[in-house]
């Protein structure tokens, strides 16, 4: 093996920069794209990509494949290059991602809101802000506070938490 099998593909690299998606995401696209490009022409169709999406354990609802797959396939071939099913399977994977991500930090705020009051003081952020970010001062979690309690309440709902941790 030499250096050349770790020169990323360059169109991988486009990939990448367009969708949002990983190199590794993009290669697992890459190769479900190859198993169903038997003809090897560069092209699959839109079956094809819900098929490869769902075995890697995308959700996929018919309706939003069907406004994806029309936004990229402007000529309406039905065919779709590597390039274009990443962009479809970008906007399911990324949606994916961010409804787990809202999930973990419920899940979360419902740990430090021990009351079930709906909020969190901005002391217990600070706690919180302190075990993902050790180097954070005392200054630095003063104007973070400042920046996401907008009104001075001394507290953060779930919209405020939310918005604070996913920018």
């Amino acid at each position: 093996m030499g250096d050349d099998d770790m020169e990323p593909n360059p169109e991988f690299e486009v990939i990448v920069e367009t969708t949002g998606l990983d190199f590794d995401q993009v290669e697992s696209l890459k190769k479900g794209f190859d198993g169903f490009d038997k003809e090897g022409g560069g092209t699959i169709n839109q079956t094809s990509m819900q098929m490869i999406l769902k075995s890697m354990g995308v959700k996929i609802e018919k309706d939003d494949m069907e406004t994806y797959a029309g936004d990229v396939d402007e000529e309406a071939s039905g065919k779709f290059t590597l390039k274009m099913f990443c962009q479809v399977a970008a906007r399911f994977m990324i949606e994916d991602d961010e409804e787990q991500m809202k999930e973990e930090l419920k899940e979360a705020f419902r740990i430090y809101d021990k009351e079930g009051q709906g909020f969190i003081t901005t002391d217990i952020l600070k706690e919180i802000l302190r075990e993902i970010d050790t180097t954070l001062t005392e200054d630095d979690l003063d104007n973070i506070i400042e920046e996401v309690d907008e009104d001075g309440s001394g507290t953060l709902d779930f919209d405020e938490f939310q918005e604070m941790m996913m920018g």
